[in-house]
């Protein structure tokens, strides 16, 4: 079993056989919420049974349909039935869209309650529920959120292990980008193992990445910036072309590995789009509206007055956020098969 901690604030427990004991930290609490996407529901449930406190489960539905205004409102009322106050928890069970919702409805019931998140993909356990990042979908992707560290993060490799072969892969999407700005034996494990290299190193060596990225920039005014390489892009080709947040980010690494060449040179950019498809990653972009692609990069959170913000790479491990012009944009995606219409 690993264990890392944000900030004396954020516990994550990494192993297997981990959801049996110590879920909950010692607390005041009476009651307890849980919010898990329905293929996990019964697992939720068996948990709930085994804690000595008043618990309900509400069922959300699966991926960014979870991710609404009106889903968090059930689940305001759900608390609210429940008796839920401050000193009591909401545990998100699920994929990076439960343990995101579950994380904001925790950060502004009541203003604030403590979350736990028990991430069931890998997905959520190399990213979505690591560093009290929480959102829901309004008129674009994550607009509406808030920063609040879960209590603690249970990461069972067991559950991990069983997942079916593209839910895995999605996962490793992140543990990528994880390498690619911080870690090239991590990048290395990646490209020589691809989608059959060991969890129980490349789980903890992603959050070990993001641990210490976040340790130093909990709400995201410098350094984390570095964790978003491949979503500036990516987030645009996920929603203009729908397809699923991991595909999307291996697209957007790719885009932003070629704009990470006319740029600043980036010699890797070959190696890091050989790693991607090896984990069997789409390496291009479905059909995408160009007039759509563009509204959404400009709705990208990063952005400034100075126009849309991207993490490139001047080498691996050597990130850099800057504005980037348009020219270099229409580069980046024409690599990925998208066409972005200069103004």
């Amino acid at each position: 079993m690993e264990r890392f901690v944000i900030n004396d604030r954020s516990t994550i427990v990494v192993g297997r056989d981990v959801l049996d004991g110590g879920l909950l930290p010692e607390s005041e609490r009476t009651k307890v919420l849980f919010v898990a996407q329905p293929s996990v529901a019964d697992r939720a449930r068996r948990i709930a049974e085994t804690l000595d406190v008043e618990s309900a489960v509400e069922v959300v539905p699966d991926g960014d349909a979870a991710k609404t205004l009106e889903v968090a409102k059930s689940l305001y009322e759900a608390a609210n039935k429940l008796g839920l106050t401050r000193h009591d928890t909401i545990v998100g069970v699920g994929g990076g869209a439960v343990t995101d919702l579950a994380g904001f409805v925790a950060a502004t019931y009541l203003r604030g309650v403590e979350a736990v998140l028990v991430p069931t993909t890998t997905l959520g356990a190399v990213d979505a529920a690591i560093g009290g990042k929480t959102a829901v979908n309004v008129g674009g992707k994550n607009l509406v959120g808030a920063f609040h560290l879960p209590s603690r993060v249970i990461v069972d490799l067991d559950v991990l292990d069983a997942l079916p072969a593209h839910t895995r892969r999605e996962g490793l999407a992140e543990a990528l980008k994880a390498g690619l700005i911080a870690d090239e034996r991590l990048l290395a494990t990646l490209e020589a193992d691809g989608i059959d290299a060991s969890l129980d190193y490349v789980i903890p060596a992603a959050i070990a990445v993001k641990v210490d990225v976040v340790a130093d920039d909990l709400t995201e005014h410098g350094r984390r910036a570095i964790l978003n390489y491949g979503h500036t892009l990516g987030h645009a080709i996920e929603v203009a072309g729908g397809v699923s947040h991991g595909d999307a980010v291996a697209i957007g690494m790719v885009a932003a590995g070629r704009v990470s060449a006319v740029v600043h040179g980036f010699d890797a950019e070959e190696r890091q789009k050989g790693v991607i498809a090896k984990l069997g990653l789409p390496v291009s972009a479905p059909r995408c509206d160009p007039a759509e692609i563009r509204r959404l990069v400009y709705l990208d959170k990063k952005r400034d007055a100075s126009g849309v913000r991207m993490v490139l790479l001047k080498a691996v491990a050597d990130p850099v956020v800057e504005s980037v012009a348009d020219g270099a944009l229409h580069q980046g995606l024409a690599a990925v098969g998208v066409e972005y219409p200069l103004a």
